[in-house]
């Protein structure tokens, strides 16, 4: 599975991960919508935790590709 993340290529992640986590723009950014929405416990609806995972998907992959360069950096 690491093989997968380790062949995306780190500037077309970084794109990807910013464009997903902040669109929409206006009013307020999907993510920090729905993060609020699981932090207050209101996250219910199917189509709400689709689109967390949607636009979440990328950051947390950005961040495995991050701390897998990191780790093979220092070995």
């Amino acid at each position: 599975m690491f093989k997968f993340i380790d062949n995306i290529p780190l500037a077309g992640l970084v794109i990807v991960a910013v464009f997903l986590g902040l669109a929409p723009f206006t009013p307020e950014p999907h993510l920090v919508e729905k993060t609020r929405m699981l932090i207050n416990g209101n996250l219910h609806k199917p189509i709400d935790i689709f689109d967390f995972l949607m636009h979440g998907t990328p950051l947390v992959l950005l961040v495995i590709k991050l701390l897998r360069l990191g780790k093979a950096k220092n070995e």
